[in-house]
Formats: structure tokens, sequence, C-alpha cells
């Protein structure tokens, strides 16, 4: 295909390639995805290729640039989006199982059925079993298993993996704080009853002086009212992890049992 400029993401190589897809190929796995805003790893974004699925008896697509698959009639659904055929999101969910750690699918599900809004719980599961024979089921029914409606971000999936994993009890998601009436603050992870959030801070936190600001506004109107605010970064999920861990088990101890509640007996 001939471009008057340089295809760059995902989406535009996928725009370059459409003319050439016959009328039963869609693209599919981390291509469809990623047209679709599912956040993947870096060494999926760093593989140009395009995936694409020809659905039926036909051959898989041969095309420099492109990985050809193959489904049968009625295991892989149709779908359009930003202008491109591609498959159904929750049967992209089920591709993705072939080239995603369980971490990974799990970021990808919360994805689907929280800030992206693709498709509910009941619409993910009912495309695992539709393919459950298929390579990856276990892994798939592991994520089933672990996805949540509420995440809005990979960090705050991953840090409530982090927490549940290591035998810390599930942390509400984006849960509002309300104290006596009044709206405190929407924090990414919280314990209501031992008054502890967690937020998650990428690189924007830092970057974007909007945010910044924001985010020490917050951590101040929740000191307040005697919350502790622990913030968690990438170090925090990976060589740090059992310290982290660590902090948020002493903080929930000590909050559960009130000792760091200072507000007077009639304010409470």
């Amino acid at each position: 295909m001939r471009s008057p400029t340089p295809p760059g993401t995902t989406e535009e190589r996928a725009r370059a390639l459409a003319p050439r897809l016959r009328a039963d190929q869609v693209f599919s796995h981390v291509t469809a995805a990623a047209i679709i805003g599912v956040p993947l790893p870096r060494r999926i974004e760093r593989d140009l290729r395009l995936h694409v699925t020809t659905i039926g008896v036909d051959q898989a697509l041969r095309v420099r640039g492109a990985v050809g698959h193959r489904a049968r009639y009625g295991t892989v659904r149709w779908s359009h989006a930003r202008g491109v055929p591609i498959s159904h999101p929750a049967d992209t969910f089920v591709a993705l199982a072939t080239l995603l750690t369980l971490d990974e699918l799990i970021v990808a599900g919360d994805a689907l059925v929280g800030w992206l809004g693709w498709l509910t719980v009941d619409e993910l599961t009912a495309a695992v079993r539709r393919r459950r024979r298929i390579r990856g089921i276990v892994k798939l029914r592991a994520a089933l298993l672990e996805i949540r409606v509420g995440s809005r971000s990979p960090g705050e999936t991953r840090t409530r993996l982090a927490l549940v994993r290591r035998g810390l009890p599930e942390p509400a998601l984006n849960h509002d704080v309300v104290v006596d009436g009044v709206w405190i603050a929407c924090v990414d992870l919280a314990y209501p009853e031992a008054r502890v959030a967690i937020e998650y801070e990428s690189d924007l936190h830092r970057t974007d002086p909007g945010t910044f600001k924001k985010d020490l506004t917050r951590g101040e109107h929740l000191k307040d009212v005697d919350w502790w605010l622990v913030r968690s970064t990438a170090d925090d999920l990976g060589r740090n992890v059992d310290r982290f861990v660590w902090r948020i088990r002493r903080l929930l101890d000590v909050g559960t049992a009130g000792r760091h509640d200072t507000r007077s007996t009639a304010l409470r």
C-alpha cells in the first residue's frame, strides 16, 4: 500500500492496510486491542506488525508487516472501530491470552469493563465459555476471577493485584471519601474502615502541573480528616513491592484500631 506520509500509530497502519482486507478478514489480537484503546505492554507496542484474522475456510493473510490468523465461522465476530473492521472486543480479549501474561490480561480486562466501557464482565465470561478448548483457556479463566469493574488505569490494577496477592483485603476502587456528609476526595484505592487511601502516581502526575497541584490538594484534604494517603509508583510494584505491601499492612493494623484518629469525639 502507498501512503502520502508514513503511518505512525497502530490505527494509522491499520487504515493503510484496510483496503487489502477481504470481507472475511478483520484486525484482531493486539492490533484490535490497540485500536479500541486497550493498554498494552511496551514489548507489544514496539512490534509494528498488524494482526489479521480470516474468519472461515480461506487462507490467512500473507502480507509483509502482518501476522495472519484463521478462525472458524461463529468463533470470532465482526465489529468496527475507528473506520476499520476489527474482531469484537470480547473476542479480542480472548485472543490476547496467546500474547499476554496473566497480569497483562487482567489489566486489559479491567480496561474493557472499566474506564473504556466496551464490555461487561458477563460478556467477557460468555466469550471465554464459547472458546473453552482454545490455547490459553486456563489463563483466561484465571484472569476472569481477578478482573474488576471500577479500575481507571493499569497502575491501579497492578496495585490492587500486588496487595491482594500478598494477603491483604481487596480495596475499594475509586472510592469517594465522605466525612460528616462532606465529600473530601475520590481516591484510586481505599480501605475505608482503616481510613487508608492509595493513589497510583504515573509520570503524568509528575510532569503535568495541573495534575501535580490537584494531587497535593487532595492529600492535604485527606490529612485534615485523618486519612492516610499512600502514593505508589512503578518501583513500589516492582523491586520494592514487599516493602510497599508491608507499609499498607501496618497502616491497616493501626487504622482499624483507630489509633491514628486525632479528631475529637464530638467530630466523629
